[in-house]
């Protein structure tokens, strides 16, 4: 068990010539054990005329064709229950999780007995990473049917610290088990535990000085990245917020932020990052805005080589002040989530950025995406906040201006509803009302 500030030191804080040369050597063996077992990588590779061999340095990866939730979809149940992307037969694999359907068709993410464990391994590390320790209680009150995150408290098992499988309780539950057993960590989505700690205090529960929570991890969706979404919810809480982030079609939380809360290491031990232009497909240099794209280096069951995420971000491979040199991603939402209004593109979580930071408004919003004349235009809908003292079209004109300033376009119109008028989430927020027809994709 480690005693120091790193799970694993050697790994974390490898210079970048070593983790380059450890990359390759995964990158290499991966494409090869992808390129013999795979039905679909070996059609795919040989129609595009690569081979394994053909990589030399990480930059070769660029030879070889994308995959999307698209390919994922079209290959699953072909040929076999995994399908066609899968890598080893069904009697190899231990676990299964599939993603929420949100954008589609669920798609299904098997692992191996080595993928299961190793997958756990990096749980530990990035717990260790957030400053978790043996000594803390720890609720996890994530959805535990067929989510991926579901399994990461078995890292926080393996890391020693004693652990209450909550998953998706109902609220008055989750706040008996806050207080019943006090536990100094929590792990669920940005806007729950927002929700969670309003709810507290309507039940006359202060989460400052009754509970013991003192750290929250948050993922799922966009808001722990957000420095007025997570301020608002520390401040509730009076606990630190850490943002974590993963995938199901890798694996549970891959990212996280250390204690300097400047973007999330993400585990380049096993997954290769590239960043591409949105619309070209072309790579784009570290730590320019495009889409992220990730090759798994160690993963059997179904092994993912150049697979477009959907999530808009940058990659910043320079060494953290917290001394881990795996490179951190800045993930600012996902590109279907992303819209244009007059050639400007807006960003959810910049929407969220305004609304959390105004002190006149609650913090709850929903935006809804519409076409007129041909057009897109965005509404947004907020609440006035109790104690504003402000009437509601000052509070508008207020929310206008502060996204235009952010943004770069106003909304067509903003809403003001009395607070409590918005419903709350209890685990993953839906803000977003797309009602165009017209084809307005980048």
């Amino acid at each position: 068990m480690p005693k120091g500030k790193y799970w694993n030191e050697e790994l974390e804080t490898l210079p970048r010539e070593g983790l380059t040369v450890l990359q390759l050597e995964s990158l290499k063996k991966e494409l090869a054990y992808a390129y013999a077992n795979s039905p679909y990588y070996k059609r795919a590779w040989d129609a595009a005329g690569v081979r394994p061999d053909d990589v030399k340095t990480l930059a070769d990866i660029t030879k070889f064709p994308f995959i999307d939730k698209k390919t994922q979809r079209d290959a699953q149940g072909v040929g076999s229950f995994l399908g066609e992307l899968a890598a080893v037969p069904e009697e190899q694999v231990v676990f299964v999780s599939t993603s929420s359907g949100s954008t589609g068709v669920p798609t299904m993410s098997p692992f191996t007995k080595q993928d299961f464990d190793e997958f756990q391994d990096v749980e530990s590390r990035i717990f260790w990473q957030a400053g978790m320790r043996p000594a803390d209680r720890y609720v996890h009150a994530l959805n535990f049917s067929l989510y991926v995150g579901g399994p990461d408290v078995i890292g926080a098992q393996n890391l020693g610290a004693l652990c209450i499988w909550g998953g998706t309780l109902p609220s008055e539950r989750l706040i008996f088990i806050l207080k019943t057993y006090q536990p100094t960590c929590i792990w669920t989505s940005p806007s729950y535990a927002w929700y969670l700690g309003e709810t507290c205090v309507k039940s006359g529960v202060d989460p400052k000085k009754d509970l013991s929570i003192r750290k929250i991890f948050v993922a799922g969706e966009m808001g722990g990245s957000i420095g007025a979404t997570r301020k608002a919810i520390e401040d509730l809480w009076r606990a630190e917020l850490y943002d974590f982030y993963g995938l199901s079609d890798i694996f549970g939380a891959c990212a996280a932020q250390c204690e300097f809360h400047d973007g999330l290491h993400i585990a380049e031990d096993h997954i290769l990052v590239e960043t591409v232009d949105l619309q070209t497909g072309a790579v784009i240099p570290n730590g320019e805005r495009g889409e992220l794209v990730y090759t798994t280096l160690r993963k059997k069951a179904r092994p993912m080589i150049r697979f477009r995420t959907g999530d808009i971000g940058r990659f910043v491979p320079e060494p953290c002040p917290c001394g881990r040199t795996h490179g951190r991603i800045y993930v600012d939402g996902r590109k279907d989530d992303m819209f244009i209004v007059s050639g400007v593109n807006v960003y959810p979580s910049d929407i969220e950025y305004v609304i959390r930071e105004l002190a006149e408004v609650t913090g709850e919003y929903t935006v809804r995406i519409y076409e007129q004349d041909f057009t897109c235009k965005y509404d947004v809908t907020a609440e006035n906040a109790a104690n504003s003292g402000k009437p509601d079209a000052e509070v508008a004109a207020r929310v206008s201006d502060a996204l235009k300033a952010r943004t770069g376009v106003k909304p067509a119109k903003v809403n003001i509803l009395p607070d409590g008028t918005i419903e709350r989430s209890t685990h993953k927020a839906k803000r977003i009302t797309d009602e165009r027809k017209l084809d307005f994709s980048i």
